[in-house]
């Protein structure tokens, strides 16, 4: 994104001391702000909380277009809703009247107007970031397309208690309409359908289906055509990439796990966590497609390296990675290792995915540097071990028992 001076986002009657953000940076608001200036070309998303404690958020993506006249001044209008406690949208003809009340654009532009950044840091340190492109290196993949699909509404506007269907908690006793009245109005999110259950096509028995139980490319082969019709700007981001695939396959499947991991870093939204997590699940448990589709599975390594580089930045955490905590994601990606040694095993193989383990190589060091993790299967489960009187006893360990499915964890063969 390039820093375009002419674009601008005025919030109409926002309230002091509340809770505020613009992508990846949140504020306290004060009196005088009345919005953010020299916003970038590009998507951008901006929310709000009525406390700036972790409660309910509410926000909207918004598009900045690169103006057709470089002298013109591109703004976009919201306005708070004291009876919703959140942004709604603000007509172009209420917005002008307000500026021309509170003394026209120039007073406003420069007095009540923050520039567009990033960090709380000095102005070195905001180039500093804004040329790094956090940003940009995490939402490469959305596209407005992709956006209208997922927030199924043209406002773009999502909150923390927006769900996807197969998330909803049902009430026993209760109705849908009832439910509603009591926790109010839910906006449901456009989720890709992904149902780890059912890993086959229709119709599929016997060897097929153990084969699409263990293997789940052939699900995440039809969730990217099925969905491909609103995701062809997506695979038009990753044509347009030099390290991508030229044919585009799967953006949408990489949008979506942007957009979910930026609502559940900002909004704390709980079905997007459970959408980003079956993402993961079906895609690092796929080992045909990995052969068909490197460059799809070195796309995915990356984003997910510069997502969880960012994981601090979620309040409580995206989930606990100690040992015990990050067993979810530590077995797909031990999983996943073993999968790339079984399909490189061929020298020809092994230079079929040469750019996807070079993309798990350094994913593997950042988790082993951040959070001691060993992805190899190489441990020493037994062996003797001197005591302080120098009795020589022999140990042998069951931790790993769990993660290699033996032991008490070992698969059950049963007659049936």
């Amino acid at each position: 994104m390039s820093p375009e001076p002419t674009s601008a986002l005025i919030l109409l009657n926002l309230p002091p001391s509340i809770l505020c953000g613009i992508n990846l940076l949140t504020f306290t608001t004060t009196p005088t702000f009345l919005g953010i200036k020299a916003l970038p070309v590009g998507l951008h998303f901006l929310f709000t909380s009525p406390s700036p404690s972790l409660s309910l958020r509410d926000g909207f993506w918004f598009h900045i277009r690169p103006p057709s006249n470089p002298s013109s001044l591109s703004v976009l209008f919201r306005k708070w809703s004291p009876e919703e406690e959140r942004l709604v949208h603000c007509c172009a003809s209420e917005g002008q009247d307000y500026v021309t009340a509170n003394g026209g654009w120039k007073e406003i532009y420069d007095k009540h107007l923050t520039p567009y950044r990033q960090t709380a840091g000095s102005e070195s340190h905001v180039a500093k970031d804004d040329k790094e492109g956090v940003w940009d290196s995490i939402t490469s993949h959305i596209t407005p397309s992709i956006l209208t699909r997922f927030a199924k509404s043209e406002g773009w506007t999502i909150s923390s208690a927006s769900s996807g269907v197969q998330d909803r908690d049902e009430i026993p006793g209760l109705s849908r309409e009832e439910v509603r009245g009591e926790i109010g109005e839910e906006r449901e999110l456009g989720m890709l359908g992904i149902d780890l259950k059912r890993t086959w096509r229709e119709g599929a028995v016997g060897r097929e289906r153990t084969e699409g139980a263990r293997d789940r490319s052939w699900l995440l082969q039809d969730l990217s055509e099925r969905h491909q019709g609103t995701g062809e700007a997506g695979a038009r981001a990753i044509e347009e990439s030099d390290d991508d695939s030229g044919e585009g396959w799967g953006g949408v499947i990489l949008g979506q796990m942007e957009i979910c991991f930026l609502m559940v870093l900002t909004l704390a939204n709980y079905s997007c966590l459970e959408e980003w997590k079956r993402i993961l699940a079906l895609v690092l448990t796929c080992e045909t497609s990995v052969r068909d589709k490197s460059r799809f599975f070195a796309s995915f390594l990356r984003l997910l390296k510069r997502q969880l580089e960012r994981t601090d930045d979620i309040e409580g955490g995206l989930f606990d990675m100690s040992d015990d905590g990050g067993a979810f994601l530590k077995v797909l990606l031990k999983g996943f290792k073993r999968t790339l040694g079984q399909i490189g095993e061929s020298k020809e193989e092994e230079d079929g995915i040469e750019d996807v383990k070079e993309e798990f190589g350094e994913l593997e060091k950042w988790v082993r540097d951040q959070y001691k993790w060993e992805l190899g299967d190489d441990f020493v489960r037994n062996g003797m071990l001197e005591l302080e009187d120098g009795e020589m006893v022999e140990m042998e360990t069951e931790e790993m028992e769990g993660e290699d499915e033996s032991g008490e964890y070992a698969p059950v063969v049963v007659d049936l």
